[in-house]
């Protein structure tokens, strides 16, 4: 086996270089710097101790850049994972206590295990199906609902925790006689200058110096009002090693809920690293990708880290800074953990309010309102799809709209598939009458043969299009009356055994109207699946071309020539002899014409004479 499939990383080994490593060092000190306050915030999110957010930032990216296809994807905790998380693990266990972080952790091991059988199984196209205005219903409804959670820490007010997004706002109003001010204005406070530090200073780590603010604002009221609390001293030490429980009960109460990670961990992770890869230039392997994430999440339940995936901030960040390798990831990941065991007791004056003001912002931010605006502007249906993932999102369990929200983009991409495109074509002779070239009704209208009837096929003849294309293939049988049918097979890039079968049963119908159906320019793989599907057995090998003009050749020869006497339509190259029954008259032939073309059809004792309207088009 080729060692670069087991271990990818030799891939991107080769491209060090003295200036890529430099490159990646000052890359990964910024994104050290950038994920300390995320990480702490994105750990409350999740209902684990604020050191579990730090920990899963310095294993989870490590092992998703060794063994994933980006050079630019940073991965660790995320808001939606976390949010995720709390609600999968809060109905069984307090957060923050030792059971919920041993449940967290079983979760992140089922979901690793998931996501490493998808990318083994080669299931990355996948992602492909769930539709991007689902993940943006998903995520404007969970920066919701992580806004929501955090109004008990900016208020004072006091709220049942893991309560639901109505209830929280109705004991939100119930209770708005002891909002608690000093809190209040310590979230805004923070929330503002991170706001404005990341106006007037882009470069700068606009959370960290807003929760700086923050905290020197707390330390000052806690001396004379109450109700301020702090986060608590956050050990300075590296992950320690922890054991998920794997006991059988455990993983039936939540495979259902891994699952739910493991899907929204791929769809994230995939997505920002073909957003990043289409500014570098980089292709990536979303099998690969897959793998990486779930040998991050699988490793790092054994490192006291939860669940994590791909952040589009950071990865933004990464590819901005002059990142050129995953190097970069893994210096992010060190330059952390010295950060950690320098100025990890300073966060025993982190107030938990200021916390709530960096995760409104945060949340904020995950809001795509351009995109949003764009749908509802623009599309009924993928509006449709993303109100309903919305609000699944705020009503419903998370992971049940996730499952609704995949459901749906298949729904969507079913519905769109099973009503493929079916022009009908003619051909539009020159001036000249020398060039001759085939075209859609729908550009220009154009003369259409009465018997013999092209049309085009855009899409895959599947179980789910094949009544469309039935459908079609009827009306201009029965309305139209035309029984020769010639398919352009350009467009078709499947053809499944129901759609086989539909086939050759217009086929059979249409030749028991003397008539028939005809293929011509059909791909070479799906030419093999209709082999050895049956398809060319049953209509006949001589139904189906290699060029349109062998094609119309052959069918004109069935065609019934009495009613080409008079055609007006005249649109083939074979239009210029019309085959007449001996006896007709033949007063409407010139006399030069009867000399130059009389000729005794054979078969047919039939006379072939130029049509009178002929070289008219």
């Amino acid at each position: 086996m080729n060692l670069q499939a087991l271990f990818p990383f030799l891939s991107w080994f080769k491209l060090i270089t003295k200036e890529s490593v430099k490159a990646d060092f000052f890359a990964g000190l910024t994104g050290a710097v950038i994920v300390l306050p995320q990480g702490v915030a994105f750990a409350t999110i999740a209902g684990m101790p604020p050191e579990y957010g730090l920990y899963t930032a310095m294993i989870t990216p490590v092992i998703a850049a060794l063994f994933g296809s980006s050079f630019h994807l940073i991965s660790g905790p995320t808001t939606a994972i976390s949010i995720v998380v709390f609600s999968a693990i809060s109905q069984y266990a307090s957060p923050g206590s030792p059971e919920f972080i041993s449940l967290a952790l079983t979760l992140t091991f089922l979901a690793g295990v998931y996501q490493l059988a998808f990318g083994l199984a080669r299931l990355g196209v996948l992602v492909n199906f769930v539709s991007h205005t689902v993940v943006i219903g998903f995520t404007a409804g969970a920066a919701v609902l992580i806004a929501t959670s955090q109004l008990k820490h900016i208020t004072g007010i006091p709220i049942k925790s893991g309560s639901e997004f109505l209830h929280t706002w109705v004991a939100l109003f119930s209770g708005i006689g002891q909002l608690n001010i000093y809190l209040l204005i310590i979230a805004l406070t923070t929330l503002g200058i991170s706001i404005l530090s990341k106006k007037y200073m882009r470069k700068a780590p606009n959370l960290l110096i807003g929760m700086v603010v923050g905290s020197i604002l707390a330390v000052f009221f806690s001396s004379f009002a109450e109700g301020i609390k702090f986060v608590g001293k956050i050990p300075a030490q590296l992950p320690p090693l922890s054991a998920p429980d794997l006991s059988l009960a455990t993983i039936k109460t939540l495979t259902a809920q891994a699952f739910a990670v493991a899907l929204l961990g791929l769809i994230e992770a995939v997505s920002i690293s073909r957003a990043v890869a289409t500014k570098s230039g980089q292709r990536i392997n979303a099998n690969q990708e897959f793998i990486g994430q779930g040998m991050s999440n699988l490793v790092g339940s054994f490192f006291s880290s939860y669940a994590g995936s791909g952040s589009f901030t950071r990865s933004g960040i990464n590819y901005a800074a002059g990142a050129k390798t995953p190097l970069s990831a893994i210096f992010a990941a060190v330059a952390l953990m010295g950060i950690i065991l320098l100025v990890a007791p300073l966060a025993q004056y982190l107030p938990i309010a200021a916390m709530g003001g960096v995760i409104l912002l945060v949340a904020y931010n995950l809001i795509d309102f351009h995109h949003i605006e764009h749908v509802l502007k623009f599309s009924k249906s993928e509006s449709a799809i993303l109100m309903t993932t919305f609000f699944a999102t705020l009503f419903l369990e998370l992971e049940f709209a996730i499952y609704l929200g995949v459901l749906l983009s298949l729904v969507l991409f079913l519905a769109k598939t099973s009503i493929p495109e079916i022009p009908a074509i003619s051909i539009d002779v020159s001036d000249d009458g020398n060039r001759r070239k085939f075209i859609d009704l729908d550009q220009k209208p154009l003369r259409e043969c009465p018997q013999l009837k092209m049309i085009r096929i855009d899409r895959s003849i599947y179980f789910g299009s094949i009544s469309r294309i039935q459908s079609r293939l009827a009306e201009i049988s029965d309305k139209e009356g035309i029984r020769h049918i010639l398919i352009i097979a350009t467009g078709i890039n499947m053809i499944d055994l129901a759609g086989a079968e539909a086939l050759a049963a217009e086929d059979n119908r249409l030749k028991n109207m003397n008539g028939g159906l005809y293929f011509v320019d059909m791909k070479p793989s799906v030419y093999e699946i209709a082999a050895k599907s049956g398809l060319i057995k049953k209509i006949g090998s001589n139904n189906f071309f290699d060029e349109k003009s062998k094609a119309i050749a052959a069918i004109y020869k069935n065609i019934d020539k009495q009613k080409c006497v008079n055609c007006k339509a005249l649109i083939f190259k074979e239009c210029s002899a019309v085959i007449i029954p001996e006896g007709l008259s033949k007063s409407r032939q010139k006399p030069k014409q009867q000399d130059e073309d009389r000729e005794l059809h054979e078969d047919a004792g039939l006379t072939v004479l130029h049509h009178p309207l002929a070289g008219q088009v």
